[in-house]
């Protein structure tokens, strides 16, 4: 993919958020005004999104995906909120992907518990492996762009961002829970396994087509280190 398409593909990401920002931008003054802090929706959403995990581990799974979209909007508010503000930092940005990172493998643990104790019976173990590639690769999402952006590059590419796994993940527990033997959770699962380790070699090719032959500043001192 070139630079000038994942420009247009941005662009069209941020008409899509546009009618979400509308609904959200008036409570997020409101609470602007209250003086919450971007920090605290952070912790909001990280404390959410550990619900859900512990809901999936009861088997509980459309609460907890109702919770896996609390979590995914607290994330959107934190944003908002620390751009109205103005107290967007460097350590919020840092604050609020950890508490990402920490959550999601927390929501994969649930999930992985949830198969461990109730789809076991219906000899569907391999389904735990098809989670730990799940959670592998959503990492594995986060980490490339992360690393791309510490070099220098904007690298957005891919059809399974943070975004789409809530989404994903979330409505589906909610609508189908388990129903039919847990069969829709399984195949929302397998399908963010394949989505997410796609999207991180995507992320590879398009780092090494923009990135072969320009020298990494530093010198051979920075090389390999995260």
């Amino acid at each position: 993919m070139s630079t000038g398409q994942s420009q247009e593909r941005e662009k069209g990401l941020k008409a899509f958020r546009y009618p979400v920002y509308t609904i959200i931008e008036p409570v997020a003054r409101w609470l602007v005004k209250r003086g919450v802090h971007p920090n605290a929706i952070s912790i909001m959403g990280f404390v959410a999104t550990l619900g859900a995990a512990w809901l999936y581990s009861q088997d509980h799974v459309r609460t907890a995906g109702f919770f896996v979209l609390l979590g995914g909007l607290l994330d959107i508010f934190d944003g908002r909120v620390a751009r109205i503000s103005g107290l967007a930092s460097k350590f919020g940005s840092f604050f609020d992907s950890t508490l990402d990172r920490i959550s999601e493998i927390a929501m994969y643990i649930g999930l992985i518990t949830l198969y461990n104790g109730y789809i076991l019976d219906a000899a569907d173990i391999w389904m735990i492996y098809v989670i730990a590639l799940a959670l592998g690769g959503s990492l594995m999402v986060s980490y490339t762009r992360a690393k791309a952006e510490a070099l220098g590059f904007d690298c957005t590419v891919g059809l399974m961002q943070r975004a789409e796994r809530i989404v994903l993940l979330g409505f589906g527990s909610v609508i189908f829970g388990l129903a039919w033997g847990g069969i829709v959770l399984s195949a929302i699962i397998i399908v963010v396994a394949a989505l997410t380790n796609f999207t991180a070699v995507h992320r590879i090719v398009w780092v090494y087509r923009h990135g072969r032959g320009i020298p990494l500043d530093g010198g051979d001192d920075a090389a390999g280190k995260v």
